[in-house]
């Protein structure tokens, strides 16, 4: 069974910073191309990074020299450092799997609530 679980949400003021964590079970994570994606209230979901294993990360631009992707294949965790904070980062945060099957994946999500 696939399980991906996001932790480390939660309230900061404007200009904070936020490590999101999404620990990954039942996929062969080294192969896996991890992402994190976001959905704000009213919104839909929109694409927030991606790393896949081996390659260069890549980023929405909304998000460019703020947000840091990295993994940890060790741990099968792939991690969201959030800098310098904005009121309209607020979102549910998800992270996705695309597995070597072609199957994607997505955890249950975690609220980050950015106060001005």
């Amino acid at each position: 069974q696939v399980r991906l679980v996001e932790s480390g949400g939660g309230s900061v003021q404007a200009g904070g910073s936020l490590r999101l964590s999404c620990a990954a079970s039942g996929i062969i994570f080294g192969s896996a191309t991890m992402a994190w994606y976001r959905q704000g209230p009213g919104n839909q979901r929109e694409w927030v990074a991606t790393m896949p294993n081996g390659d260069r990360s890549m980023y929405a631009d909304f998000v460019k020299g703020r947000f840091t992707i990295s993994r940890d294949n060790a741990k099968s965790t792939v991690y969201l450092q959030m800098n310098m904070l904005k009121p309209e980062d607020t979102a549910v945060y998800y992270c996705k799997a695309f597995t070597i099957t072609r199957q994607n994946y997505w955890g249950q999500g975690t609220q980050v609530t950015v106060s001005s």
